[in-house]
């Protein structure tokens, strides 16, 4: 029984450089027959080139347990936070992404 239970197990190393992640406001999610692209970008303000940071292809079923997963972690967060406030819920422009964080737009 336990040799089997260690087949199963995969040792997941985390490197130094990696654990430190990459700060991203938005995702662009496209994908292709067989398999979707995640990009990970980061949009500062003022600032009028946009730039990915991180590339993940994952394949479309591997996409599909990630919403999975995705979801179940976001329902367990807001049983204990409250819920997450949705762009979408009654705000104008449902569905825009807000360029200008808020704030005003500047000028040069």
């Amino acid at each position: 029984m336990d040799d089997k239970k260690n087949k199963n197990q995969i040792n997941i190393e985390l490197n130094e450089d990696v654990a430190q992640g990459v700060y991203s406001n938005l995702a662009v999610i496209t994908h292709s027959p067989s398999e979707f692209v995640l990009d990970f970008i980061r949009v500062m303000p003022g600032i009028p080139k946009a730039q990915v940071k991180s590339r993940v292809i994952v394949t479309p079923e591997h996409a599909k347990r990630l919403m999975m997963a995705l979801k179940d972690n976001i329902q367990r967060y807001e049983s204990l936070h409250g819920p997450i406030k949705n762009i979408e819920d009654g705000h104008p422009g449902a569905g825009n992404i807000p360029m200008n964080f808020g704030g005003t737009t500047p000028e040069a």
